[in-house]
C-alpha cells in the first residue's frame, strides 16, 4: 500500500509539473514565435518529450539509479502530462475541418516520424555520444 501511495504522489507531483511546463512552453511559443501556428508548440513539446522518455528509459538500465522515481515522477508524471497525443489529434482534426488538409497531413506525418525518431535517439543517446 505504501509503495502505491508513494507512486501516486510521485505521479501527481510530476504530472502537475509536466502540465505546467507544457502550458508555459506553449504560451511562450504562441506569444513570441508562432502566433498563427498554434500547433507548433505541441509539435515541439511532443518531440522533446519523446526524446526524454527514450533517454530516461535507457538511464533506468543503470541499477544504481532509483527506477521507481524515474518511472513514476519523470516518465509517467512529468513526461506523461508534458507530451500530449490528445492535443495533437484535436489540432490535426481542426486543420482538416478548416480545409487545411495538406497542412494536417504534413503535421501528422512529421509528428509520427519525428517522435519515433527522437524516441529512438533518446534510447540510444549514450551510445551515440560515446
Amino acid at each position: 500500500m505504501i509503495k502505491n501511495l508513494n507512486s501516486l504522489i510521485l505521479v501527481g507531483l510530476g504530472g502537475a509539473l509536466g502540465a505546467s511546463l507544457r502550458f508555459g512552453i506553449g504560451q511562450f511559443f504562441k506569444t513570441y514565435f508562432f502566433h498563427n501556428y498554434f500547433f507548433i508548440s505541441t509539435f515541439i513539446v511532443n518531440i522533446i518529450g519523446c526524446f526524454l522518455i527514450g533517454y530516461l528509459i535507457s538511464v533506468t538500465q543503470n541499477k544504481n539509479i532509483s527506477q521507481d522515481f524515474i518511472k513514476y515522477f519523470f516518465i509517467i508524471g512529468i513526461l506523461g502530462s508534458f507530451t500530449t497525443f490528445s492535443t495533437f489529434s484535436l489540432e490535426a482534426i481542426e486543420m482538416i475541418n478548416e480545409n487545411k488538409t495538406s497542412l494536417a497531413l504534413i503535421y501528422i506525418f512529421l509528428s509520427l516520424i519525428l517522435c519515433l525518431l527522437f524516441t529512438f535517439i533518446g534510447l540510444n543517446f549514450n551510445k551515440i555520444i560515446s
